[in-house]
């Protein structure tokens, strides 16, 4: 019998790096909140590769941080290796990873989840959700029943999952886990276009079966980096990966069984992702390639298996031992756990507004792989969106939008909802055009006062980051007004350092534009510089140096913002707006843009058809009656 067990303003759907940062978000506004997990014991589970960060995903990790989420303290306090990734390149791509311990992670978030006021954590599948006048009613396995105003999909890869290993496949969900097999067909009734996407994940191996002899040693990076800006102890590496390359044998044992992958033989309906292809599918589309480089890493302090970046597979077991064993290091390895392929059920995500809810169904959000992303960070970075929107939508309150010029979150939601994605969408730099601006080491300048003005930044987080911008900000006139005399101190360490000496006076401000020289080169004529947080140093390096290019990035943001503040009227009916062309009109009634500046970033929407709908926007203010010169649009 059906009982209704809690009501509640918002529910979340599952437990992984969205749906924590979601539940975690909504709570902390002041919500009731209810956390629905096929596991307790598996939230916020990394089922792929044990780390948090890598390219433009430590940019995600930060900005998450600087809002105010979880993530990034989580990853330094159950950190076991770091290092910052493209050293050798311009600061707009550097970016933090972190070999995390896995298990500890998830204890981590569990015990915080736990502890946060208005947070409920419910073990159970929800196998259907209802629309009610006040809401949605969330049924689960057991017939309980419960209530929500708004509710937050966060479903990861569990929906109709399925597994294959060679021959073989079930229904199933990451690690182990049950699938989550009937939501979807609650979810089909209420109108969501569903579709089915795929990813996948390596063997773990038992670390006392791999020769590491021989193998090229990767230490972690001296003195740690924090991803939190609220770390101030200092975190140590304790642990060493190691990398060791494919082969011309590994190729031919793949090539020779490439019939039996589900993948080539047609078994897998999903669409995989593009930019972390499997060990089988790099042989076949990078054929040239004489070798493929393979990362191996720890997956937590207490446990002996190991994982291997590089090496995702569906190949039956057989054949997995069979390639492995010809790769140096790993002759003679164990596997602890065979390499899979997973297939779920996600959503279009143009369905979806900027808030991450859904255009024609009230109170309902996606995030993260429910929304066709791949990778934790992004779905983190979603979950957190959503939360704060669920919350602020009950509290009556203006919804947060993130654009493309804030930040990361806010460019990889705009891809999401306004181009949609084919296949699982990766965070990369090259995504955004605003690169420069939205670098790792500026996003609390960036953020923290968006997660202030909403609420999850508390007084002394807020103190904290006042201190420190002030302190940029003091640092950065002084380097503008310090002159160092040309004495033979200054021309040493300049002819020491391939530039040009001096023969008069030199403010500290132009030395630092010389690239040549930096923040820690210029300390031994520096004695007055104050004591500063790293990333306090680096931006101001970054700003000094780059000035003129973050000058002329500036103007093009706003530019930008110029066309994103024409909105566009809720109630337009693309399809009978004369001139423009019909796959413009198809589109801009699919997406539903909120501005003239997100139309232009619509696939299919060519320029010519944004001068049609900025025409058209222009006569339909003039014909507005009682038009106050406002911009018409939304006023949600």
């Amino acid at each position: 019998m059906k009982f209704l067990a809690g009501e509640y303003d918002v529910a979340v759907i599952g437990a992984g790096h969205a749906g924590i940062e979601a539940a975690l978000a909504a709570a902390r506004l002041g919500c009731s909140t209810a956390v629905f997990t096929l596991n307790l014991d598996w939230i916020g589970n990394m089922p792929c590769n044990p780390c948090i960060g890598g390219t433009a995903k430590g940019h995600l990790v930060r900005e998450i941080d600087a809002l105010g989420g979880e993530m990034g303290r989580a990853a330094d306090e159950t950190m076991l290796q770091s290092r910052m990734l493209n050293r050798g390149k311009g600061p707009a791509v550097h970016s933090l990873r972190a070999q995390i311990d896995r298990r500890a992670y998830s204890g981590r978030m569990k015990h915080v989840l736990e502890q946060t006021p208005g947070l409920h954590l419910h073990q159970g599948e929800v196998t259907a959700l209802t629309r009610e006048d006040s809401g949605w009613r969330l049924t689960t396995r057991l017939e309980s029943q419960y209530r929500a105003r708004a509710v937050i999909l966060a479903t990861g890869t569990f929906l109709q999952g399925k597994i294959f290993v060679g021959d073989v496949s079930y229904h199933g969900g990451p690690d182990g886990m049950f699938a989550a097999d009937d939501l979807s067909a609650s979810l089909a009734a209420l109108g969501i276009e569903l579709r089915r996407f795929k990813t996948g994940t390596p063997a773990r191996v038992l670390r006392s079966s791999i020769e590491f002899d021989g193998l090229e040693c990767q230490p972690g990076e001296d003195p740690v980096i924090p991803f939190s800006y609220e770390t101030d102890h200092p975190l140590h590496n304790l642990t060493d990966c190691h990398i060791t390359w494919t082969n011309e044998e590994t190729k031919r044992v793949i090539l020779d069984n490439l019939h039996r992958s589900p993948l080539y033989g047609g078994k897998i309906e999903g669409v995989g992702p593009r930019y972390c292809p499997s060990i089988e599918d790099k042989i076949v589309r990078f054929a040239d390639k004489e070798r493929h480089q393979v990362f191996i890493e720890p997956c937590g302090r207490n446990t002996e298996e190991m994982y291997l970046q590089g090496l995702s597979s569906s190949l039956p077991l057989d054949v997995q031992l069979a390639f492995l064993h010809t790769i140096p290091g790993l002759q003679h390895v164990q596997v602890m756990r065979p390499a899979y392929a997973i297939e779920y059920d996600c959503c279009d995500p143009l369905q979806l507004d900027a808030t991450l809810e859904f255009l024609r169904i009230p109170g309902l959000y996606g995030a993260g792989q429910f929304n066709g992303s791949s990778g934790y960070e992004e779905a983190a970075a979603q979950g957190l969106v959503a939360g704060i929107n669920a919350a602020l939508k009950i509290k009556g309150e203006e919804p947060f939008l993130l654009d493309r010029a804030s930040s990361y979150v806010g460019t990889l939601i705009d891809d999401l909802v306004t181009k949609g994605c084919s296949d699982p969408y990766r965070m990369m730099t090259s995504r955004s055009e605003y690169r420069l601006l939205l670098r790792q080491d500026n996003a609390e300048e960036r953020l923290t006062p968006l997660g202030r003005r909403v609420g999850l930044v508390d007084d002394r987080r807020w103190d904290h980051f006042c201190l420190r911008r002030e302190a940029k900000a003091t640092e950065l006139r002084r380097l503008r007004e310090t002159v160092l005399p040309p004495d033979n101190k200054l021309n040493t360490l300049l002819v020491s350092r391939g530039t040009t000496p001096v023969s008069s006076g030199v403010r500290m401000e132009e030395l630092l534009k010389r690239p040549q020289l930096d923040y820690e080169a210029l300390e031994p004529v520096d004695p007055a510089r104050p004591e500063l947080p790293p990333f306090v140093q680096e931006q101001v390096e970054v700003e000094l140096k780059y000035e003129g290019y973050l000058r002329r990035q500036q103007a093009a943001v706003e530019e930008m913002r110029r066309l994103e503040n024409r909105l566009l009227p809720e109630d337009a009916d693309y399809l009978r707006i004369e001139g423009l062309r019909m796959e413009a009109r198809e589109k801009l009634n699919r997406v539903r843009p909120r501005s003239i500046g997100q139309a232009s970033r619509i696939s299919g929407v060519s320029p010519a058809d944004v001068s049609v709908l900025i025409i058209w926007l222009c006569q339909r203010q003039a014909n507005t009656p009682n038009n106050t010169g406002k911009e018409e649009g939304r006023h949600d």
